[in-house]
C-alpha cells in the first residue's frame, strides 16, 4: 500500500516536472530569439532566467527519485532529506538569480544616469514577455496545486520559481513597452522594474530555503503537531506520562521518538501490543511512512 502510494506520488512529480521542463525549453528559446532579434538585453536576461528554471526542472527528477528509494543498509532513515536538499538548491538559484537581476538593474540604472541611452527593443521582445507572463503563471498555479496535493516541497519550490519567472517578465513587458510607447527617455524603466521584481525574488527564495535549514538542522516539528502527538497518545488511557519527546521532519515524513511510562505489572505480551496501536494510530494520522520509536518505562514504585 506504502509501495503504491510512493510510486504514485513520484509520477505524478514526474508528469508536472516534464511538462514544465518542457514549457521552459521552449520558452527558454523563444525568448533567447526574441531578446537577440528585438535587441532587447531585459529579454535576454529574462531567457537567462528560464534557463535556470530548466535547470532546476532536471535538479527535481533527479532528487525526487532519488527521495524515493526504499531504506537501505547505509540509510536506514530513508532518503527523504534528498528532496530537502533538491528545495534548497532551488532556492539557492533562485537567490542567486534574483541578486543577478538586481545588480544588471543597478548596473543600467547608474549607465543612465551617466547619461548613457539604453537600446530600445522591438516588439517581438514585448510579444515574446506578455507570452512568458500568460504560461508561466498557468504554469506556476498548475505546478503548485499538485505539488501541495503530494505533499512536496521540491514541487512546490519549483512552482515559485515558475512565478518567478512570471514576474521577471512581468519587469521585460513594463520596460520594453516603456521604451516603446515612451521613447528612447524612458528606457529606464527597464532596469527599474527588474530591480523591484529581483527583491521579490529574493524574498520568495528565503521563504523556500529557510524551512529546508531547519530541517537539515534537526529543528523539532512545530509546537502544535508536537501537542497532537501529545493528545494522541495520551487517549490510550494505559499511558500515564509522555515524556522525552523528540521530532523532526525527513523530507515529506515526520520522525517521531518519546518516552511513556505505564503500570509495570502488565504481562509483556500486552504491553507490546499497546505500543504497536500507539505506533498505528500516529501513522494512521501522520502518514503510513512516519518514523515512529517508544521507549516503554513502568511506573516507579511508591
Amino acid at each position: 500500500m506504502s509501495d503504491d502510494h510512493n510510486k504514485q506520488r513520484e509520477r505524478k512529480i514526474y508528469q508536472i516536472t516534464l511538462v514544465g521542463g518542457i514549457v521552459n525549453l521552449l520558452l527558454m528559446l523563444f525568448k533567447f530569439f526574441a531578446g537577440i532579434a528585438g535587441r532587447s538585453s531585459a529579454m535576454i536576461a529574462d531567457a537567462v532566467h528560464s534557463l535556470s528554471d530548466f535547470a532546476t526542472d532536471i535538479v527535481v527528477l533527479v532528487f525526487v527519485r532519488i527521495s524515493g528509494k526504499p531504506k537501505d543498509k547505509n540509510h536506514k532513515y530513508g532518503h527523504g532529506k534528498f528532496e530537502t536538499l533538491a528545495t534548497l538548491i532551488i532556492g539557492f538559484i533562485l537567490l542567486l538569480v534574483g541578486g543577478g537581476i538586481a545588480w544588471d538593474g543597478i548596473s543600467n540604472i547608474m549607465q543612465v544616469l551617466k547619461g548613457e541611452v539604453l537600446p530600445s527593443p522591438g516588439v517581438l521582445a514585448l510579444v515574446a514577455a506578455l507570452v512568458s507572463i500568460l504560461m508561466k503563471e498557468a504554469l506556476y498555479w498548475y505546478t503548485v496545486i499538485v505539488g501541495k496535493k503530494v505533499n512536496s516541497m521540491a514541487v512546490v519550490a519549483n512552482a515559485w520559481h515558475h512565478r518567478s519567472d512570471a514576474l521577471s517578465s512581468i519587469a521585460a513587458a513594463v520596460g520594453i513597452g516603456g521604451a516603446l510607447l515612451l521613447g528612447e527617455k524612458w528606457t529606464i524603466l527597464d532596469p527599474l522594474a527588474a530591480l523591484v521584481v529581483s527583491l521579490f525574488i529574493i524574498l520568495v527564495a528565503l521563504r523556500l530555503m529557510k524551512p529546508c535549514l531547519d530541517e537539515l538542522m534537526e529543528k523539532s516539528l512545530p509546537e502544535k503537531v508536537e501537542q497532537e502527538i501529545v493528545s494522541i497518545v495520551n487517549t490510550f488511557e494505559q499511558v500515564g506520562d509522555l515524556h522525552n519527546l523528540r521530532t523532526r521532519k525527513i523530507g515529506n515524513t515526520y520522525a517521531i521518538e518519546f518516552h511513556i511510562r505505564m503500570d509495570g505489572t502488565l504481562p509483556l505480551q500486552e504491553a507490546h501490543q499497546i505500543i504497536t496501536d500507539i505506533e498505528m494510530k500516529l501513522r494512521n494520522y501522520y502518514g503510513a511512512d512516519t518514523h515512529v520509536v517508544v521507549h516503554l518505562e513502568p511506573y516507579k514504585e511508591s
